[in-house]
């Protein structure tokens, strides 16, 4: 075995002008690299087979990633140190040149770092980081990938593309996260409808269906702002769905306001709007406003007070 190694470091300082020395680092630093592959792969397959919850499977397969990582630089560091210490004058220019050429690189390293630290986000979060929105599916060293969400597709609903944006986009963009520590977000829903629908009966109805749809959602809220206050400056005085009264160019506007789950945004927008169809159905002097254009006659359809006074030539009884 010896003598085949003999052989081996010979033809590596013929072929490529390393010594002996440098060989055998380069051999053992090979054989530890592809040991922990293997093995970091056989416990991927058995984790894979023994677990079937996915959330659970992916965080122990990435903390599995982490330690064979640490373990492998803990053995191989030392097999190079000497190798260091005699080229730390290198290593230091080289360094300082990675450092400029590979800037990105390294923000996206620091990047990585402050989202392992300090926890902005973690799989299975719905965010959004400048333009870019979606559910947070894998962080890696030097980038994260999400399922878009929005885009051409209405109600923050996935659009089925996967994005990968890299870690130093959170030194660069403010970053919302519709998840961590308050898990619900507010909702409006506006239903417009004519000046001369009974507004008061119509609010009386919307109030009735938003409260009804969303009752069960807002005894959970209370414990989650109690959760979240505990590590965020967060409280609301009133938590229950209302609906607010406002006037546009077209009508009488009624906006429904609600707390929601942000991953059934749409579903609760699709029940309470079916709830509205058809309860106004059912009454006459409720109608829906639409832009339109209308040809209005103040003297026949204005309010007694505000009809002008009419002529005196209108008024005279016309001879025979």
């Amino acid at each position: 075995m010896n003598q085949y190694m003999e052989h081996f470091y010979t033809w590596m300082e013929r072929s490529l002008g390393l010594s002996e020395e440098t060989s055998q680092n380069l051999l053992q630093t090979v054989v530890i690299i592809v040991l922990l592959l293997l093995i970091n792969r056989l416990i991927r397959y058995i984790i894979f087979i023994k677990s079937k919850d996915v959330q659970y499977r992916y965080r122990l397969m990435k903390s599995q990633d982490y330690i064979i990582f640490l373990i492998g630089f803990i053995l191989v560091i030392p097999i190079w140190i000497q190798e260091f210490k005699s080229m730390a004058t290198f290593f230091g220019l080289f360094g300082a040149g990675v450092a400029i050429a590979l800037r990105e690189p390294v923000s996206d390293l620091a990047g990585w770092f402050f989202i392992v630290w300090r926890k902005p986000f973690v799989v299975g979060d719905r965010i959004q980081i400048g333009e870019n929105a979606g559910d947070v599916i894998d962080i890696r060293i030097f980038q994260f990938t999400i399922i878009e969400i929005g885009n051409w597709v209405d109600a923050d609903q996935s659009t089925g593309r996967i994005m990968h944006i890299p870690n130093s986009h959170v030194f660069k963009h403010s970053l919302a996260n519709y998840s961590t520590g308050f898990n619900y977000i507010w909702n409006e829903i506006h239903v417009l409808i004519t000046f001369e629908s009974d507004w008061q009966k119509a609010k009386e109805i919307l109030t009735e269906i938003v409260n009804e749809k969303s009752m069960n959602i807002s005894k959970i809220v209370e414990k989650k702002i109690r959760e979240a206050s505990m590590k965020y400056m967060i409280f609301y005085k009133n938590l229950t769905p209302i609906v607010y009264t406002s006037v546009k160019d077209s009508g009488v506007q009624l906006t429904m306001r609600f707390l929601c789950d942000p991953r059934r945004r749409r579903g609760y927008s699709e029940s309470i709007w079916e709830a509205v169809l058809t309860e106004f159905a059912k009454h006459d002097d409720i109608d829906f406003a639409y832009p339109t254009t209308r040809f209005y006659n103040n003297a026949t359809e204005g309010k007694p007070g505000t009809k002008p006074p009419s002529s005196p030539a209108a008024e005279a009884p016309t001879k025979a």
